[in-house]
Order: structure tokens, then sequence, then C-alpha cells
């Protein structure tokens, strides 16, 4: 008589790198291959909050300096990570949240850094107003279409755990930004009646070390455009749900709320509750399954398929499609914090980085 058939590993993982320290959260590749990694500071030890993996090494980039801030409001230098992305025009942008431990933003903090990977020298800063990074904002992921505006426009997501969410537009050239969807339901956390979340088979809730439990509340997350560079589609990171908008919209600050609003489409159930959001060029949106240890796609035609389900894939956070035909994806075990297990870290290192093969690149929307 044979035995039980166990949960069976679908797709090849290809394991990049291991990390011994920090946890991390998002990763990109250059053009040319160059491996970026940043980890946020969420109460790990963090050296460098943005790194560069070059020969198996995490190495500060562009240097230390940049990774030693002075404050919470500290414009010249990271203060904590989110996101590292790099654009059509193959430049590193690092999204710095400005807030460790998720503290209430200062002017300065909350910014967008434009990094010369020929150089390896911050080309650019552009810091938010008190009205746009809001002091309950958490800047957590960006998406870019250099065909709008005169430099550009670059999309982010807001997604706070009290406050506001929303997103926030960036016109590169002029730095300037505004607000849109703000407190939209679409980038809003649902209550445990819409949303329960189950991960490595235990419902996930917030459980302090004393106190009861209490859902997730964060908001708008993952996000990525489309090939065509008509749609943002994001989804908050307690939902099972997710939405897009016009991007002719969003990028005009002409245009009203409600007429913004009036653009976003519900695009449904996607089976899982996710965490990061990417597109490729062949028209197929990936989405991380924090509940089942996958990335999942959606085909042009609207199929769902899965791409990889590993067990592994402990909470896969950040995905990125480079050029070389691989999705890189982060998996940092984020549920076993100790936010989330009673006081209890229950995280074993390594984290890792992984790469899926998918013979297609990153969406370019160039000038």
């Amino acid at each position: 008589m044979n035995g039980p058939v166990g949960d069976e590993p679908l797709g090849e993982l290809e394991l990049v790198h291991t990390f011994t320290g920090p946890m991390p959260t998002g990763v990109s590749v250059s053009h040319r291959g160059r491996i970026f990694v940043n980890f946020p500071k969420w109460g790990d030890e963090v050296p460098a909050t943005v790194v560069e993996l070059r020969d198996g090494r995490e190495v500060p980039y562009p240097d230390q300096a940049w990774n030693d801030a002075s404050g919470d409001d500290d414009a010249g230098a990271f203060v904590s990570v989110q996101s590292i992305v790099v654009d059509p025009a193959d430049r590193l942008w690092v999204l710095d949240t400005g807030s460790p431990m998720f503290q209430p933003t200062k002017p300065g903090g909350p910014k967008l850094v434009r990094v010369d990977l020929d150089t390896d020298t911050v080309a650019q800063v552009i810091t938010f107003p008190a009205d746009v990074a809001l002091p309950t904002t958490y800047l957590n992921d960006v998406r870019f279409d250099l065909r709008r505006g005169e430099s550009g426009v670059a999309y982010i997501t807001d997604s706070a755990a009290s406050g506001p969410n929303g997103i926030i537009v960036v016109d590169l050239a002029s730095g300037a930004a505004w607000r849109r969807l703000q407190d939209h339901p679409s980038t809003k956390a649902e209550p445990l009646a819409m949303f329960r979340p189950v991960v490595e088979g235990r419902p996930l809730l917030e459980r302090p070390a004393d106190g009861p439990p209490k859902p997730m509340t964060m908001g708008a997350d993952g996000i990525a455009i489309s090939a065509d560079g008509t749609r943002l589609h994001y989804c908050p990171l307690a939902s099972r749900r997710w939405y897009s908008v016009s991007t002719k919209a969003l990028a005009d600050p002409g245009v009203t709320q409600e007429a913004v609003e009036a653009t976003v489409v519900d695009e449904g159930d996607k089976g899982t509750a996710s965490d990061g959001l990417e597109s490729d060029d062949a028209g197929r949106l990936y989405l991380t399954s924090y509940e089942h240890n996958a990335v999942l796609r959606r085909l042009p035609d609207g199929e769902y398929e899965a791409l990889v389900h590993d067990p592994r894939l402990l909470w896969p956070d950040t995905m990125s499609v480079a050029a070389d035909g691989y999705l890189y994806v982060t998996a940092n075990q984020l549920h076993r914090q100790a936010r989330y297990q009673r006081g209890q870290d229950l995280r074993r290192k390594p984290y890792a980085l992984f790469r899926i093969r998918i013979d297609a690149g990153p969406v370019l929307l160039r000038r």
C-alpha cells in the first residue's frame, strides 16, 4: 500500500543568493545583469539598507556614506529603503520610506533617489512635501513610464498601516508629486470578514506578545504597469483582489480625483493574497502568492497559471523581470516575524533570492 502523496513542487527555482544578515524585501536587475537588493529597518541590524550583489558579497550601494543616515529626515542619505527599481533607461531608483520601524515620517526622509549606474553616483534626489508623504505614509513600491512628460513619471504605492492609502504620482523632471486614489476602497486592506489570510497552514494575524490579535492593515502594496503603459495594476497587501487604473488619468494633475476614480477597474479575485506584482513585455502579469509559497501569472487572455510553487518560497516578496529572461524573487519569511508570532521571532536564516526562467523581458516604456 502506497503512503500519502505530499504537496509537490511546481516549476524550477534557481537559488541566486542567500542572506544571513537582515531580511531583504526589494530586488532589481539592471539591463547588464547587476543585481541590487534592499533591507528595510524593521528591527534587524542593517549595516546597509541598499546593496549590490558582487561575487556573492553584499556591497553597500552606491557607497557606505549613502547608507549612513544622520536621522530620519536626512535628505542626503538612505533612511530605510523598501524598494529599488531599475527603470527603462537602466538607471537605479531607490525608494526610501523615511520610516524605520514604521515610525511617522519627517520631511526629507521619504524620497526617490536616482543613481547613475555608469558612474555609481547619485544623480537626482526627489523629496516629498508633507501633504504628499504624510506622517503616516509608507512608500512601498514604484514603477516608471519614461514616455510621459518631459522625463517620465513614477507611480508609488502608499501602503500605510494606519492612515490614508493611495497612489503617489511623481513628475521626474520637476520633482512635483501628487496623491491619487486617496483612501479609495481599492487601496484599502480588507477586514477579516472579507479576507482572512492563511500562511503555512496557520491564520495570519498581528499577534503581540501581550494583548489581543488584530488583522493586518497594510493597503496598496504591489504595483505593476501594463506592457502598453495604459494601465497601472495594484493590490492591497491584505486582500485577494487586485485593481487597475488609467495611467493617463493618474499622470495628468488637471484631472479631478473623481475622474481618476472612474477609471478604476476591479480585476477580480486572483485566488491568493499578494505582496509584489510585476509585468513582462509579453503582456503577462505576475503576482506573488504568500499564502501558497508560489508565483502566479495572468496571461493576456485572462487565464491564470502557476509559474512556480515551492516550500522554499516562504513569503515571496518582490519580483524583478530581467533582460536575461528570468524573473527574480526574494523570499524573506516576513510572516514569521515577532509581530505576527506573539513576540517570538520564528524566522530561520538564511533568507533567499531565487530566479525562474520565463523567456521574456521587462516592460520598457521609453520616450
